[in-house]
């Protein structure tokens, strides 16, 4: 999220980068950051119990009780708008409340009623580029608009290899995914693959709208194919292999799609 919300920023700054603004700008994404985890292993701590990958967290074995992670959420969602609001721009901050609201009100609890809780997860994933963009001054436009989706599309590949992988961990927590009841991962793969041939023409749209330049367009079109292909590899045939595969190169994707932005911006 602060890296995105770091690139957003960026990308928004018309003149040079005003550090301190950046600077505010980063603690209270941070701060909100953290509440959404805090909300969301609150929200979740029943279902997190007979799951391997998160029985060790501390609400589900009793290391940290729900009293003290209902205050600590309280506090720090409460500190990280109210501290946006003041040193960066009531927009933003206005954001920052949308990403926590969306994420632990919404997201959470559809966790255990519809797989369509991972389209919902991704808005608050998408969120931080474009708070970063506002708080250095830009609009709420198309730019921003083609910053969030780029983001948002991201998300779906990364998250539904992985959902993949741990389908057994989300069917004992009673988590409502996609892979709970896709043990050879054909409705998992054409969904992946579905999701990252939409962003490879959405990631283009930045040196279309004159954000960046022709190095970026060049390179987020080869970034796309190679995430189009591991999406391809899980839809032929779903083994943990190309799975893990897939959840890895979205890993590169990302920051390397950020970089060619920041290297690539066209100055305004």
């Amino acid at each position: 999220m602060l890296l995105t919300a770091a690139a957003g920023f960026y990308l928004g700054a018309e003149d040079r980068v005003d550090l301190l603004l950046l600077a505010n700008s980063l603690i209270g994404t941070a701060l909100v950051a953290g509440v959404t985890t805090a909300g969301n292993r609150f929200r979740v701590r029943a279902a997190a119990t007979p799951m391997a990958r998160s029985r060790r967290r501390p609400l589900p074995c009793g290391r940290l009780t729900t009293r003290a992670a209902i205050r600590f959420a309280s506090a720090i969602t409460a500190g990280g708008v109210a501290y946006l609001g003041v040193t960066v721009n009531v927009l933003t901050a206005a954001l920052a409340l949308l990403t926590f609201a969306s994420y632990v009100l919404l997201y959470t609890p559809l966790k255990r009623k519809t797989s369509l809780n991972t389209l919902v997860g991704a808005v608050p994933g998408a969120l931080p580029i474009v708070g970063g963009w506002t708080a250095a001054g830009g609009s709420l436009g198309v730019a921003a608009a083609a910053l969030f989706w780029i983001l948002f599309l991201w998300q779906l590949p990364h998250f539904l290899a992985l959902a993949w992988l741990y389908r057994d961990d989300y069917r004992a927590g009673g988590l409502r995914m996609l892979s709970v009841a896709d043990d050879d991962g054909r409705d998992t793969g054409r969904m992946a693959l579905l999701y990252a041939v939409a962003l490879l023409p959405i990631s283009l749209l930045p040196t279309l709208l004159g954000v960046t330049g022709a190095w970026y367009f060049f390179g987020a079109l080869l970034l796309g194919v190679g995430y189009v292909a591991a999406g391809t590899g899980l839809l032929v045939g779903a083994t943990p292999a190309r799975a893990w595969r897939l959840f890895f190169v979205s890993i590169l994707y990302l920051p390397a799609l950020l970089t060619l932005m920041v290297l690539d911006k066209v100055a305004a």
